[in-house]
């Protein structure tokens, strides 16, 4: 019976693992650090980074951001707020893009209506 690694749940991974698991190179996850408040991983005794699981889902967040959906780092950075959590800040962008969706839809409700009124003013 042979596990896969990236199934194994630890508490704690070292910034090689993360990378691996990110797909992003530990001079990117470095870089973030400087630039995200919510992404600051403690070091251990000899100085090296202890991901946890949460800076993880982080890395994740801003990794979509940044290289899916083509924000800048200013851009995601006014996007996560300080003590945001990664769950709850998905939470609030699907809230806004259900929100934006509905008002679309009813911004097209109302154009039909107003079209029928229309219509049956002249007939």
């Amino acid at each position: 019976m042979g596990t896969n690694p990236k199934q194994i749940k630890k508490l704690y991974y070292s910034i090689g693992e993360v990378s691996k698991l990110t797909e992003l190179k530990p001079y990117v996850l470095r870089y973030w650090e400087t630039e995200f408040k919510q992404l600051a991983p403690p070091k251990n005794r000899a100085g090296n980074r202890t991901y946890r699981q949460k800076d993880i889902d982080t890395i994740k967040l801003i990794k979509d951001l940044l290289y899916k959906k083509k924000f800048t780092i200013k851009g995601a950075r006014t996007l996560i707020k300080p003590g945001d959590k990664v769950d709850e800040f998905e939470a609030k962008q699907t809230d806004t893009f259900v929100n934006e969706k509905s008002s679309e839809i009813l911004v097209k409700v109302k154009q039909e209506l107003e079209s029928i009124l229309e219509y049956l003013h002249k007939h």
